[in-house]
């Protein structure tokens, strides 16, 4: 032999089914008498398909969405209005006292006014290497 290799492309053989049609055999199923077997012939389909779409029907999946559609626009040269300016900031009350800290949370405040809050689970290497940054 010697080696020749035939590359043969054309169209799929798969068959895509619209949702329209996928609705139309469903409905053909149900009818009174109908056999998914012979729907399934009929049509060409599998009935393991037909028993597939039955199911997203059952469940909601499969459904009959409407077709979207583009709503009218029209555009309106107008300036732009200002936005009426915020109301001036209420004067801030001093800050209470602050509570104590749950159970499990470790407070802990640096010289330089920063303050680092914390687990009880927290990785102490990852903690020691966060308090060093914070002290330079």
């Amino acid at each position: 032999m010697d080696g020749v290799v035939e590359i043969i492309t054309g169209r799929e053989r798969r068959r895509r089914w619209s949702t329209a049609e996928k609705l139309r055999l469903v409905a053909e199923t149900q009818e009174t008498g109908a056999s998914i077997r012979a729907v399934a012939a009929r049509h060409g389909v599998c009935e393991s398909l037909l028993f597939t779409w039955r199911r997203q029907v059952r469940e909601g999946v499969l459904t009959a969405a409407e077709t979207p559609i583009f709503m009218p626009v029209r555009m309106i040269d107008a300036a732009p209005t200002a936005a009426p300016a915020p109301p001036p900031p209420a004067a801030r009350p001093s800050a209470p006292a602050r509570p104590a800290a749950p159970s499990g949370l470790i407070e802990i405040e640096l010289g330089n006014g920063r303050q680092v809050r914390v687990g009880s689970d927290v990785n102490l290497a990852a903690l020691r290497r966060v308090l060093a940054a914070l002290r330079e």
